[in-house]
């Protein structure tokens, strides 16, 4: 098995929490993991209930299913980000149905990918998601957007500043923080401020929703960097 991209750049290891009610699934999983010099499992989990116990661990990336027995990854997902809103959750799923997939959306999951996806996207997502990006694609990006996308009413753009116009396109193409600030040349902690100040003044939750208001705005495109269109969950 190869490896599909070198390391992240700060040579980190990503601690990983699996979630998902079938062991077949989680094996699959270490299997394609495991090989990873940069990630490392620390727990798993078979349903909600568990992953929250589990979260408290505070692991890097957290990768959900979303139906599993008891407690399902929506609100697992919801309850997670309730006591670390910090927590990084990337839903891996079969599901196809828009209206399954826009709860996980409002919940708070920051990336996506589906079940029949090759190893190397979901590998990929991961570091997105430990570097502070999104993975939204973009077949699914379209269908949130058709589907009216769980974004609150907002302002106009024009409400943000011309830099927070700036970094809240990057963020819309998946970069994080870190990423931003070395294309701007300033500090990864301004930009975490510039973030926060983006959410609040469009009175959005979290980088998802910030991706896809910049998408129902025009600020950046469906084929540009950040929405791959795999074809998938759309």
């Amino acid at each position: 098995m190869v490896n599909s991209k070198t390391p992240n750049p700060q040579s980190q290891i990503i601690r990983l929490l699996l979630v998902d009610d079938h062991p077949l699934v989680r094996e699959g999983l270490r299997a394609v993991l495991g090989v990873e010099p940069d990630m490392r499992i620390v727990a798993e989990a078979a349903n909600g209930w568990e992953a929250a116990q589990l979260a408290q661990q505070q692991p890097d990336v957290i990768i959900m299913d979303v139906l599993m027995p008891g407690q399902d990854g929506i609100a697992a997902t919801a309850d997670i980000l309730r006591h670390n809103p910090d927590a990084r959750v990337l839903i891996l799923t079969s599901l196809t149905e828009i209206e399954r997939i826009l709860p996980t959306v409002q919940a708070g999951a920051l990336g996506y990918v589906a079940k029949n996806r090759p190893p190397a996207e979901l590998i990929a997502a991961i570091r997105t998601l430990h570097q502070g990006g999104v993975h939204l694609p973009g077949g699914l990006a379209r269908r949130l957007l058709r589907a009216g996308s769980p974004i609150p009413t907002s302002p106009p753009p024009d409400t943000l500043t011309e830099r927070e116009l700036e970094i809240l396109k990057l963020v819309a193409q998946g970069l994080g923080n870190e990423a931003i600030a070395a294309q701007l040349v300033i500090s990864s902690r301004t930009v975490g401020v510039h973030v926060s100040h983006i959410l609040d003044k469009l009175s959005l939750e979290n980088r998802t929703q910030a991706a896809l208001y910049a998408l129902r705005h025009g600020l950046v495109s469906l084929y540009g960097s950040g929405f791959g269109d795999t074809g998938q969950l759309g």
